[in-house]
């Protein structure tokens, strides 16, 4: 018997003590993000209690002082306001809309692109001329003139990364607008930025660029089922009349925050990792994927830290962006104001694709450092975190620069994320606390591990 206990102690003992430091210290960070995690609950505040964010709102304000209040709680070495002017648009009463076809009203779903101007209070109505891409309005401009213009190139559904297809189509809602207003179209209809078929429409933000606003016409985005409804019916009718009524406004720039909180560095404090997400939400719903999620799990990392007992070699500092959904004014005046105090950024990592199972992170990174990075990989993998990639990072962290800057972006499963992109159903009970957890968990474990990176 003493014999069997000596040769499995000899076998199993070496096994418990070949494990790293990093491995230790990365499970500990998980155990306490799936076990003692405020993130969930502070996600049921933002979503439930405070709702829609739309920069300028009672929303944000309210979001401000409750994040501020959120993480001086937590008792952070510092936690401040950094103040930014942003635009201030209100969508108004809801919008409504209708086709007329064998002289029956057909209504469809839509909603104000955010930027928009109004119809009159009457609203308008006029034919329908449907294109695929911005290009067709320069080929198709004789016929323009007088016509609403209908954008509905779909999200291509066979790439599996879906902000791939995101990309490939979204040029339509923020730039088409514009375009069609230059050949004398009266309105434009964007088919929504979503792989699914349903009846919600997806804003999102619209650009008139230099035209002059004389010159502005009403945009808005409509459902992929309205969508297919209306192109099927335009095959039929190509002269059937479309009216839309739309009652928002663009009421200037006025005041609002970012939220910054830190944990002060013990060794390098002058030298900063960043961790964020954007406070703002549409205002369709209460943004809990976008970017509710990535605004508690950034929130949620100092927390843990704090829980562990972690003493950060370097200041670890979240920053709650403003503006990034129409506008990006609160994380081009952080990167201005870190340009002006000669801010030392190592690092910088943002969660903005929502509160989906994590998959792994993109890199905005140099040859050798991602060398580096990539001996990580097996560190990650127990929790299935396999993807390791360059590529963006994340539009609020996009401005700040320096020569070894390395900025990361959260990539959680894509598959469900444009099902709730900038629509009404974008709600709480969209995310999973498991899932919104892991991605917080992975998230602190590459700060920790960026803490003590050498480059």
């Amino acid at each position: 018997m003493k014999k069997t206990i000596i040769i499995y102690f000899l076998l199993f003992t070496p096994m418990v003590f070949s494990q790293s430091q990093d491995e230790i210290m990365i499970s500990k960070i998980y155990k306490n993000s799936l076990t003692k995690s405020s993130c969930y609950n502070w996600l049921d505040t933002l979503s439930n209690k405070i709702g829609s964010r739309l920069s300028g709102s009672k929303g944000a304000e309210n979001a401000v002082i409750y994040s501020k209040l959120a993480l001086e709680h937590l008792g952070l070495d510092t936690v401040f306001l950094q103040e930014v002017n942003v635009p201030k648009w209100v969508r108004g009463e809801k919008e409504s809309a209708y086709f007329e076809i064998n002289n029956k009203k057909l209504k469809v779903d839509i909603c104000a692109l955010g930027g928009s101007i109004s119809t009159s209070k009457a609203g308008l109505i006029g034919n329908v001329i449907e294109v695929k891409s911005i290009k067709e309005i320069a080929i198709l401009a004789e016929k323009i003139k007088g016509k609403i213009v209908f954008f509905n190139r779909p999200m291509e559904p066979e790439n599996i990364e879906t902000f791939d297809s995101y990309s490939n189509c979204v040029d339509q809602r923020y730039a088409g607008t514009v375009e069609a207003a230059k050949y004398g179209a009266i309105a434009t209809i964007v088919r929504s930025m979503n792989l699914r078929l349903d009846d919600f429409p997806h804003t999102g933000a619209m650009s008139y660029g230099t035209l002059e606003s004389k010159n502005y016409i009403p945009a808005a985005a409509i459902s992929t089922n309205s969508a297919d409804l209306l192109s099927k019916s335009l095959l039929k009718n190509p002269n059937l009349k479309f009216f839309m009524k739309q009652s928002c406004q663009n009421m200037g720039e006025v005041v609002s925050y970012n939220v910054v909180g830190e944990i002060k560095g013990l060794e390098f404090p002058e030298k900063i990792i960043l961790i964020g997400g954007h406070l703002d939400s549409w205002d369709l719903a209460d943004g809990s994927h976008d970017d509710g999620a990535g605004v508690v799990q950034s929130m949620g990392i100092l927390e843990i830290f704090k829980k562990i007992k972690y003493k950060p070699k370097n200041t670890i500092r979240v920053v709650l962006f403003m503006n990034e959904e129409n506008g990006g004014k609160g994380g081009k005046k952080y990167a201005e104001i870190s340009r002006v105090n000669n801010l030392n950024h190592i690092v910088a990592i943002e969660s903005d694709s929502g509160g989906f199972s994590p998959r792994g992170f993109s890199f905005e990174i140099d040859d050798i450092a991602f060398k580096k990075v990539l001996d990580w990989k097996p560190l990650f993998e127990p929790y299935l975190i396999h993807s390791f990639t360059k590529g963006h990072s994340g539009s609020d962290i996009q401005p700040l620069t320096g020569t070894k800057i390395i900025k990361a972006g959260l990539r959680p499963d894509s598959q469900r994320y444009f099902d709730y992109h900038h629509a009404a159903n974008d709600r709480f009970e969209a995310v999973n606390k498991r899932e919104l957890e892991l991605g917080m968990a992975a998230m602190t474990s590459l700060v920790y591990l960026f803490d003590n990176f050498k480059y």
